[in-house]
């Protein structure tokens, strides 16, 4: 199997990028609900990551 050498950044939107996909398809019936919920879970999860990379970043100064 290959390794894989990923950053913490690409780790982090591989996770939202699948737990997106699993809760569109467990949370909603009806395959335009699904790719919909979807979608607007890994907005959150990008969002959010950017949002808490920001105060970080800016926290710290």
């Amino acid at each position: 199997m290959p390794k894989m050498a990923l950053s913490h950044f690409e780790m982090a939107i591989l996770f939202s990028l699948l737990t997106s996909v699993a809760l569109g398809i467990t949370g909603k019936t009806g395959k335009q609900d699904q790719i919909r919920y979807a979608a607007y879970c890994f907005g959150s999860f990008v969002l959010a990551l950017f949002g808490i990379g920001w105060l970080m970043y800016f926290g710290h100064r």
